[in-house]
């Protein structure tokens, strides 16, 4: 069994600082940069790759919406070419911070709502998944487990990984439970670790009734931003290799 831990980070802009990256990059095996448009900036996109190329973290793009102020986590009304405009901008930017550091390029991630939007909605997956396919062929698009961004890829012809969330509850359909609902969260260090063990081990997750859901899991995210991402990244390291499963990038 093998399973990568990827990390939303590199959130951080301006005066504002967001996440507990130096402290979370060890633990993890792909670290997913935002690309300065729902956080980061340019100095935070350089100093971000260059603290994952020293750990030997696969680095990823992580693009969002244009939405400084609500981090990337309100819908908008976007086309999908405007989808893929915005990833082809978000991925290069960050792939001359890689280049210029002499490291590669691994996977692409949406963010936020963009990432959510593109789980159910084919036009949109589909302009994300042609966008990394014509930046690089050899990207891994990471995307929801059973979501519309899976099949885009295998539609776009590149590689793809199925994405579960440790720190996150699912409704029963497999999507995630939205931020605006009190029971959005897995707050208990200690579940999420054994829900992320299950998800390895038995491919099932409890949905937010208690009924156990099917999942597959590639790669296993920590949010970056959450208030416990640094003790969580440990605790779910320690946890799978405790359970013999090997922690890898894709």
């Amino acid at each position: 069994m093998r399973v990568d831990i990827n990390c939303d980070m590199g959130e951080s802009f301006g005066a504002y600082e967001i996440g507990a990256d130096d402290e979370v990059l060890p633990h993890v095996t792909s670290a997913n940069i935002a690309c300065g448009f729902h956080g980061g900036d340019p100095t935070v996109m350089r100093k971000t790759v260059a603290a994952a190329a020293k750990l030997g973290v696969a680095v990823g793009a992580h693009p969002g919406l244009p939405d400084l102020a609500g981090f990337g986590r309100r819908a908008m009304q976007v086309t999908p070419d405007e989808v893929y405009d915005l990833f082809i901008y978000q991925i290069g930017a960050l792939l001359g911070f890689v280049r210029a550091a002499g490291v590669k390029l691994r996977h692409v991630k949406p963010h936020g709502a963009l990432y959510n939007m593109a789980a159910s909605q084919p036009a949109l997956a589909d302009a994300i998944a042609r966008a990394t396919r014509d930046v690089d062929s050899g990207l891994v698009l990471f995307g929801l487990a059973g979501s519309h961004l899976l099949k885009a890829a295998e539609r776009a012809g590149i590689a793809s990984a199925s994405e579960a969330f440790a720190d996150r509850n699912y409704l029963h359909d497999g999507a995630l439970v939205p931020r605006s609902r009190p029971d959005a969260l897995v707050h208990d260090v200690d579940e999420a670790v054994r829900r992320a063990v299950r998800m390895v081990e038995e491919g099932v997750v409890p949905d937010v009734e208690g009924e156990e859901i099917p999942i597959r899991a590639d790669t296993i995210c920590i949010h970056g931003d959450g208030p416990n991402a640094a003790t969580l990244a440990r605790a779910l390291r320690a946890g799978l290799e405790a359970a013999e499963v090997e922690v890898v990038a894709p």
